[in-house]
């Protein structure tokens, strides 16, 4: 989401129960994004993975959150499709289109789902075919810097050491962080409050909040190569980095609970108590 001018906030803590209910949720969109994985090939279109998507929506009774989202910039368009694609340089809300992706791309696919009234969101940046070593660097470098915010949340008592230990990582792989947009709480509703940035900055300082158990949030870096201002295109949604090199964005659904965090958007197979790798020991995937 947008990084919006502080505003009086409620934070809504979850119970179990509702935290199993977003579980569900996270897993109709880890399955999603699990398939899209496999779609996005040399030749593939980012329309074909938007429908993709919305097949697995449509099949499990889940509402897109999405499709038709109101646009923050008065006047203009509702968002047009079920997912977010952003190729190369577009960091997000990226619209589907039926150019089709060509060896050497990166995708970011950013969506999300009500399933029987709670919600889950996520985003992964997929290499395309063989892809440079910088792309690589970056895909890898954004994938454990969202690790590490999830390690993190076990041990930190506030999002602001968090959101340090995410910005001193993304600056120590000669990258930028994106500080236009950040992430969110989620529940019932796709964006709730905390704001959650990837960096700290005097509002954060002086607007922190707790990682209590019943927090939910949308964890979300998005990193650049480049410079770390942006632009929107002539769409009214798309972002892009204003030096046009490339940028990467991974997201995942997180709980914090009486055992410490847990990923609500974990795909299937992994224990429910599973932690990504420390930073470092694994390649980006």
């Amino acid at each position: 989401m947008m990084l919006q001018r502080v505003r009086p906030r409620v934070i809504k803590l979850k119970s179990p129960r509702e935290i199993g209910l977003m579980r569900e949720a996270g897993r109709l969109v880890a399955r999603a994004l699990k398939r899209v994985g496999e779609l996005a090939v040399p030749g593939a279109t980012t329309a074909d993975l938007n429908d993709a998507v919305a097949e697995i929506f449509r099949e499990a009774g889940a509402t897109p959150l999405f499709l038709g989202y109101p646009n923050s910039l008065r006047g203009k368009p509702p968002f047009p499709a079920v997912i977010c694609s952003s190729v190369n340089e577009q960091i997000v809300h990226g619209i589907p289109n039926r150019r089709p992706l060509r060896a050497g791309d990166i995708v970011s696919i950013d969506t999300g789902c009500r399933l029987n009234g709670w919600c889950g969101d996520a985003a992964v940046t997929l290499p395309i075919g063989e892809v440079g070593p910088e792309a690589r660097k970056l895909l890898q470098t954004t994938q454990e810097t969202l690790h590490l915010a999830i390690r993190a949340m076990a041990r930190c008592r506030t999002w602001s050491e968090v959101a340090s230990l995410m910005e001193r990582y993304v600056r120590s792989q000669g990258f930028s962080v994106i500080e236009k947009f950040v992430g969110h709480g989620i529940g019932q509703d796709m964006h709730e409050d905390p704001q959650v940035p990837n960096f700290v900055s005097k509002q954060l300082r002086q607007h922190d909040f707790q990682l209590e158990p019943g927090l939910v949030l949308a964890v979300e870096p998005m990193v650049a190569a480049g410079t770390r201002e942006v632009r929107v295109l002539a769409d009214w949604w798309t972002v892009e980095t204003r030096d046009r090199k490339l940028a990467a964005h991974f997201e995942h659904t997180i709980a914090i609970t009486e055992h410490g965090p847990r990923i609500l958007t974990l795909p299937e197979g992994l224990p429910e108590d599973w932690l990504p790798p420390a930073p470092g020991a694994t390649p980006a995937s």
